[in-house]
């Protein structure tokens, strides 16, 4: 089981039961408090009970791809590039053309929320912070989720 909730639009938190991993996509860096310092742009890593795999883009930006428990977390804000490169259960972005292409089962909205829902004909939810136990605890239809 873990969390994911987000303190503003450019930032998710993933806490587990082991770590907390901040994700900030505005400067592509991942804060889990680890004594090495934050990690910046590409790679992967295993972080507590997350495995991360960071994307380098084309235009040098950085998605995350966080596996948690067998989910898979998207993180890519409003980058719209290297959707072939990430799977994603859960995707964390504001693009309406990444949620077509990569379509994960639960939607969580980086941006412009409204424009989004209406793009997508669905309607959104807003919670705090969401807990996921399992994959098959996801919806099984699409779902848009706010974090506030």
């Amino acid at each position: 089981m873990f969390e994911i909730e987000s303190k503003n639009q450019d930032e998710i938190i993933i806490t587990t039961k082991k770590t907390s991993i901040k994700f900030n996509i505005a400067d592509a860096v991942i804060d889990a408090g680890l004594s090495v310092g934050k990690i910046t742009g590409p790679g992967e890593f295993e972080i507590g009970d997350a495995t991360i795999r960071g994307i380098a883009t084309a235009s040098g930006k950085t998605i995350y791809d966080a596996e948690i428990s067998g989910v898979h977390v998207g993180i890519m804000g409003g980058i719209e590039e290297n959707f072939d490169d990430i799977v994603a259960d859960i995707l964390c972005t504001s693009s309406v053309r990444a949620i077509r292409e990569i379509e994960p089962k639960l939607i969580i909205a980086m941006g412009n929320v409204d424009a989004m829902v209406a793009d997508l004909k669905l309607t959104a939810r807003s919670e705090k912070k969401l807990k996921i136990k399992n994959l098959d605890s996801l919806p099984a239809t699409k779902e848009v989720v706010v974090l506030s």
